[in-house]
């Protein structure tokens, strides 16, 4: 097996804006980008590598919008999520792989988000020549909306059918 097609050099992909969009509208708007570089932020307020949102408040006055660094250190923006979440009473979405097996995803995901919406194809992140190689959800942090029973927990997201997608 050519270990190549299920890892990268890279952990950070940037968020298309159409994906971005659509969660915007839904969601937001969303006045903090959580983890941008500073050639793809997409929000009036972001942090970066440099700016360190593990180290800062998330407390921007609105939503917050979060496609984390994809490698190991996925837990602790996750983990942050949840806290600045709980601590601001801030609506968090991420998104990130869907990696259900992971030890993260039942520490971060699965006790604490409001929602969790698997991306239905994959998402072709701006910089990449071809779609992911891994499926995506969206996670949302939010303590009215999982207090919401009318608001259903575990929900598809299909993403328009753009140039951006893959539709596999």
């Amino acid at each position: 097996m050519n270990s190549a097609l299920f890892s990268s050099k890279k952990d950070t992909w940037g968020t298309p804006r159409e994906v971005f969009a659509q969660l915007d509208a839904e969601y937001g708007p969303f006045v903090l980008d959580a983890a941008a570089l500073p050639d793809s932020a997409l929000c009036p307020f972001y942090f970066t590598p440099e700016t360190d949102a593990l180290k800062n408040s998330w407390a921007f006055g609105g939503p917050v919008f979060m496609n984390p660094p994809y490698g190991r250190i996925i837990g602790k923006f996750l983990k942050k999520a949840v806290r600045e979440s709980l601590k601001h009473s801030l609506r968090v979405v991420c998104l990130i792989p869907a990696r259900t097996d992971t030890k993260w995803f039942h520490a971060w995901v699965m006790p604490w988000a409001a929602h969790v919406r698997l991306v239905q194809g994959r998402i072709r992140f701006n910089g990449a020549s071809n779609g992911a190689t891994f499926p995506s959800a969206v996670v949302v942090y939010d303590q009215d909306l999982k207090a919401d029973r009318e608001w259903p927990q575990f929900t598809p997201l299909r993403l328009g059918r753009g140039k951006d997608q893959n539709n596999a």
